[in-house]
């Protein structure tokens, strides 16, 4: 799959696969200067790209692992959404989980994007829903052990 990119500035690093079996690409920080990230603090974090996702594919941002465990800093919306009609610049709503402010520098990995396939529901409205066995049983009602 092709996927067209826009550099929005000459800083720009387009997304990258760091090994052969990765299913997300990193994104990368694109800034003018260092920026610090206070305690419990959110900020978003310019990566310097738009994109052309094809039409039933969805871009999804997730945090990086190492980042996330070293420094605390993962997506504030967990997992962030990009749409295959948006065609704006692409950026990360970062958000400091740890106690310590950190600084984050333009050219540093800040999160990951995996594409993937999506389906469009239809959703239609019923008086009733089929029966099952867990019924309405919500959270924890299939851990009995």
């Amino acid at each position: 799959m092709q996927v067209a990119i826009k550099k929005l500035s000459e800083k720009a690093i387009l997304p990258s696969y760091e090994s052969e079996c990765a299913a997300g690409a990193d994104l990368y920080a694109c800034l003018d200067r260092e920026i610090t990230i206070n305690p419990h603090e959110t900020v978003l974090i310019p990566t310097g790209i738009a994109m052309e996702l094809p039409q039933g594919y969805a871009g999804l941002i997730y945090a990086r692992s190492g980042l996330a465990t070293k420094k605390g800093l993962a997506p504030a919306n967990k997992v962030g959404v990009i749409d295959s009609d948006y065609r704006g610049e692409v950026k990360v709503a970062l958000h400091n989980h740890s106690n310590t402010p950190q600084a984050v520098s333009s050219g540093e990995r800040v999160a990951q994007l995996v594409i993937t396939p999506y389906l469009t529901a239809k959703f239609v409205e019923r008086n009733e829903l089929s029966q099952t066995v867990r019924g309405a049983g919500g959270f924890g009602s299939t851990g009995s052990k």
